[in-house]
């Protein structure tokens, strides 16, 4: 049985310590704005702890807010209607796996979504510490431009370095600049060339993305990222998934190591095939790689008018 204080409480509002009446259910959404530190959560936010320090946005998923903000979405709850739609703490429900597994059908729901009217596309990827003194950052907007003027979109990490330069040379280039950024803990911002920029929490529904909605991969130095993906785009094409994906290596001497090692070690002791390095292309030619990374595309459409036809004499006329 309640006891007769939650009577009261439910019933309406009851005095505070200062002779005020407290916030009715009706009134709750406005409670959601007075500050953690306030004694009373009748009384009125105090503006300038709201906006005094509080410039900076910080970014979590698809959300960005002020840290002063966690601060007035926690109240402190009166009613159970209250401890309902103002919870005092994060709930455990939203670190758990089931939720979780919403979140990331969500990316996957929201990248497909926003990607799938783009086209033909190259993906771009390379370090994002290259600044834009460096030769290959020069390279990469003029690879991005040559993309754009044969009527393909450019899609990056959407950071700064390579990606910034690759997004700049689509978007000077008129073409669509395309930006899959990804949430880190040191908050990699978007750079200010993406026509079309996507969130991301997860790399693994990012990398979907990348690979999906793109005709080749360009792969510029970089570090352990770029790896991941060069390899990555390896694996899908030895094994099948995808097919007709061009892959070109940026930088004849920032390669050659990695080349030379896997024709000696990795072939040598049987554990990928001879032929399996001829996947990779490496040139220092933006003209050439332009063309090569081109060509993939004309190969899968000639492949798919071909298929659809044989579909069409399969299903003879109606």
């Amino acid at each position: 049985m309640p006891n007769s204080q939650n009577k009261r409480d439910r019933g309406g509002s009851r005095p505070t310590g200062k002779g005020q009446p407290a916030p009715s259910q009706a009134q709750a959404p406005s409670s959601l704005a007075a500050p953690h530190s306030a004694p009373d959560a009748g009384a009125s936010p105090n503006h300038n702890d709201v906006h005094n320090g509080n410039h900076e946005r910080r970014r979590s998923g698809r959300v960005t807010y002020r840290p002063k903000a966690t601060e007035m979405l926690t109240v402190h709850a009166r009613t159970e209607d209250e401890r309902l739609l103002s919870p005092r703490h994060r709930p455990a429900f939203l670190d758990s796996d089931p939720w979780r597994s919403l979140r990331i059908m969500s990316e996957f729901v929201e990248g497909f979504d926003a990607l799938a009217a783009v086209g033909k596309a190259i993906t771009i990827f390379g370090s994002a510490r290259t600044l834009e003194g460096d030769p290959y950052y020069a390279k990469a907007r003029q690879l991005a431009t040559n993309l754009a003027r044969e009527g393909f979109a450019v899609i990056t990490g959407g950071g700064p370095g390579i990606m910034e330069a690759a997004n700049r040379g689509c978007h000077e280039a008129g073409g669509l600049s395309i930006g899959c950024n990804i949430e880190l803990p040191h908050e990699q911002a978007v750079n200010p060339y993406v026509d079309l920029s996507v969130e991301f929490r997860y790399f693994f529904a990012r990398k979907v993305m990348f690979v999906k909605y793109a005709d080749g991969f360009a792969i510029f130095p970089g570090g352990f990222g770029t790896l991941d993906e060069l390899f990555e785009s390896l694996t899908l094409i030895q094994t099948g998934k995808i097919r007709h994906f061009p892959v070109v290596l940026i930088g004849t001497e920032y390669w050659a190591g990695l080349l030379d090692w896997l024709r000696r070690d990795p072939t040598v002791h049987g554990n990928i095939a001879p032929e399996d390095p001829d996947l990779l292309v490496c040139t220092d030619d933006m003209d050439e790689a332009c063309k090569l990374l081109t060509a993939g595309s004309t190969r899968r459409a000639a492949e798919a008018a071909k298929a659809d036809k044989a579909a069409e004499k399969t299903a003879g006329p109606r």
